[in-house]
Parts: C-alpha cells; structure tokens; sequence
C-alpha cells in the first residue's frame, strides 16, 4: 500500500508522501487503516518540515503588522486599542514595548491567543 513508518528523509520523499495524503484528505470518507496512515503521515511531514524549512518567529511588531494586512486595517484603527495613534506607531516602529493591555486588546481584536505577541 502508501504506508510509512519511517522518518521523511529527501525532499522527494515529502513530496510524494504529502500528495497521497492530500488525496486521502480530499477523498474523505476514510477506513480506519487510511485515518491512522493520514495521523502518522502528517506526523512524518511535519517532523520533516520542521527541520528542514523552520519558520522564524517574528517580532511583536512584525505579528501586529501582518495582522493589520490580512485584516486590510490601518494604523488608526487600533488608536483605540492603544491609546493613540502615536502609540500604535511606536510599537510598529519597536520604539515602544507591547503592555498586557496592549496584548488583551491585539488578542481580542484578532481573535488570536496572546502568545502570538510574545
């Protein structure tokens, strides 16, 4: 059959195993064999790309800022979670430290967990 119970180890190897499980995902509808291969493989994918295409964690700042461009927002409109405009500002620009009020308001506003500010 498709099943892997060893480590990912090329990039042929991901590739291959990514798209059977994508397959498996979109058929849907899955024996209980096919739904412990996609929990296993995804496993595998994942443990593979971890290592080989790490994802940096950005900056308070950086978060804010991808945040606000998915949402189409501007700085404007988060014054009110800050204070002010000006604030809003600094924080973007590093010069000023995110407070825990800061993080509750950005929390609720984006529907995210505060650790992403962190």
């Amino acid at each position: 059959m498709w099943a892997t119970t060893v480590p990912i180890t090329s990039e042929e190897q991901n590739e291959h195993y990514t798209g059977v499980l994508h397959e498996l995902v979109m058929r849907g509808n899955l024996s209980q064999k096919e739904g412990e291969y996609v929990e296993l493989s995804s496993l595998l994918i994942e443990a593979y790309e971890d290592e080989h295409y790490p994802i940096r964690a950005g900056s308070p700042a950086e978060v804010i800022k991808t945040l606000m461009e998915a949402n189409n927002l501007k700085q404007k409109d988060l014054a009110r979670i800050f204070g002010t405009e000006s604030m809003v500002s600094m924080v973007l620009k590093g010069t000023r430290p995110l407070n825990a009020e800061h993080i509750k308001g950005l929390s609720k506003r984006f529907h995210v967990s505060p650790a992403v500010f962190f």
